[in-house]
């Protein structure tokens, strides 16, 4: 079809879809130099828990792939370059009555376009007291949780999602929203709402890889068509944060089946042209990849580290 016709018809722009994380990230570690790609999990069954009541009458949990600031860990501020010394590797909770200094910079968000200068993007706890306030939920649970990002299933599946199945269980939680900011994160949450549901509790996903959520199978998928680190609104912008979060909470109420992913209707300012850089291996340089696989090589190293030193080991499907 001519340019023309398509701008007649209003058509949107050819590289206005959303981006295909799992072959631009096959693709961007080949070029690099890596082996074996790495392996996404899959399931063809996916476990589902309708709410049992009212979500006027149910207590939520959020969780989360953000790291507490750690002042002694490096650049943590927004804009960071990728800091893997300020990574976690072990469940962690927080009391969700406070305020807490939630940063990302630990993981591969889109640096190139959000700087994740505004909490409220990434972590939408002020944004679920609101809803509790205006009645819309019965209560926020008594504390938040963290889940660390590895690439390793075995861990996640057999040590972070279990620890965090019984966080929520000592706190009797009826449903949990699960914010994934980079690509593995969005795997990790993936498969931590998988097994509460499976648990009885009710999940949602808020996340920006619609790929890869919908690749592992989840009962329900709120997908903001953003750059990643941005899964619960724009940034500065607390209308379209309690609008997502909303969104959210309908969708956990009202899904009617497993896989259900409803997109926001939100779009991210400006040309979608931000769609063709993260991970894309075509808009490199020789030189810059070459950078790139030395600087990634430097942060696996610094992971490894990190690793040893909290009891973590990995096996298995592994890449970088």
């Amino acid at each position: 079809m001519a340019t023309a016709d398509k701008e007649h018809f209003g058509f949107a722009l050819p590289h206005d879809p959303p981006i295909p994380y799992m072959p631009r990230i096959r693709d961007y570690y080949r070029a690099l130099g890596y082996g074996r790609p790495y392996e996404w999990a899959h399931y063809a069954e996916v476990p589902f828990q309708p709410l049992e009541k009212p979500l006027s009458r149910c207590r939520l949990a959020i969780v989360t792939t953000a790291a507490p600031f750690q002042p002694d860990k490096g650049d943590q501020v927004p804009g960071a370059p990728y800091n893997a010394a300020a990574k976690f590797y072990r469940v962690y909770s927080g009391d969700a009555a406070e305020d807490h200094d939630l940063r990302i910079s630990h993981v591969a968000i889109d640096r190139a376009h959000t700087t994740a200068e505004d909490p409220g993007t990434y972590f939408p706890l002020p944004a679920l007291r609101r809803a509790a306030a205006a009645g819309h939920i019965g209560a926020v649970a008594p504390l938040f949780h963290g889940i660390p990002t590895n690439r390793s299933h075995r861990v996640t599946l057999e040590r972070d999602c279990p620890d965090l199945l019984a966080r929520c269980k000592t706190d009797a939680v009826d449903a949990a929203i699960l914010v994934a900011n980079c690509p593995v994160c969005h795997q990790t949450v993936s498969l931590a709402a998988r097994m509460l549901e499976a648990a009885g509790i009710a999940t949602v996903v808020m996340g920006c890889a619609k790929d890869i959520v919908e690749h592992v199978g989840v009962p329900r998928l709120l997908f903001s068509d953003f750059p990643l680190g941005n899964a619960a609104g724009r940034p500065n912008d607390p209308k379209s944060q309690d609008f997502t979060l909303d969104l959210a909470l309908r969708l956990l109420e009202a899904a009617p089946a497993p896989r259900t992913t409803v997109q926001s209707p939100l779009r991210w300012p400006g040309d979608p042209a931000w769609k063709r850089d993260y991970c894309n291996i075509d808009r490199l340089s020789p030189e810059e990849i070459a950078r790139r696989r030395a600087a990634f090589d430097e942060q696996k190293e610094t992971a490894r580290a990190l690793r040893e030193e909290a009891g973590v080991t990995r096996r298995g499907t592994e890449q970088g």
